[in-house]
């Protein structure tokens, strides 16, 4: 059953049309990848969906409700989190408090406290720093510090964007293997993600984008054996 239906999305930068009707679902229990070049829409649609921009026409179908009638702070509630591009931790805070606002639309503390202790349980290294300021941390750290403050909104699913980014191979694995974990713990995901061949290893299904359209999708074993797959976004052919 699809927990998420984006259909015929337009979407617009002023007069430039940045999404020229987007058709693409994604089911429960999932890893569904969005690929392609820079500048293809791929942030353009996670931001729509979650409500940071405003859609020119079509329909975004999130657990039968319509999300484009919806403001953004109130999908959060409905069990949508977002990982943005960049990680956009807050600098200033510690990790604990940076944890503790991702469960702000949450009443039960001692159910904050469960998440909070399953974050620790997954994030052995937010653990030992959750009294240090966000700010000084690495990269990579800063990255799971972004993904444990997204499941602390115990979400149905989870938007991530560019989660590899700027991150050493080492973490770039680590991250991987941690989308996987939190998949395979019943956490739907939606990935866009510039590294085609990592994102296509561990996802069910893929779309792949040029420039505001969907060009191919499919199995996304299959698309990692397309050629023409191969020869634009794994960089081999």
């Amino acid at each position: 059953m699809a927990m998420l239906t984006v259909e015929n999305l337009e979407v617009y930068y002023g007069v430039i049309k940045a999404l020229k009707g987007i058709s693409f679902e994604v089911r429960e229990g999932e890893v569904v990848a969005l690929i392609g070049a820079n500048g293809a829409g791929k942030t353009t649609i996670l931001h729509t969906v979650t409500g940071l921009l405003p859609v020119k026409a079509g329909s975004i179908s999130f657990c039968k409700a319509d999300l484009t009638k919806i403001p953004a702070h109130k999908i959060v509630s409905m069990g949508m989190a977002h990982v943005p591009e960049g990680r956009r931790i807050f600098q200033e805070l510690t990790v604990l408090d940076n944890l503790k606002l991702g469960a702000f639309t949450r009443k039960d503390k001692e159910e904050i406290n469960e998440s909070l202790e399953k974050v620790y349980q997954r994030f052995e290294r937010l653990k030992e720093r959750k009294s240090q300021i966000a700010g000084t941390l690495s990269g990579g750290e800063q990255q799971m510090l972004a993904l444990g403050r997204a499941l602390m909104s115990r979400p149905k699913i989870i938007l991530m964007d560019e989660p590899s980014m700027g991150l050493s191979p080492l973490y770039v694995s680590e991250i991987f293997r941690i989308i996987q974990e939190i998949s395979q713990g019943g956490t739907t995901v939606l990935l866009v993600e510039q590294n085609a061949k990592k994102a296509l290893s561990i996802a069910d299904r893929a779309y792949v984008l040029e420039t505001g359209k969907i060009a191919l999708s499919g199995n996304a074993k299959e698309l990692m054996n397309d050629d023409s797959v191969k020869r634009a976004y794994l960089g081999e052919g």
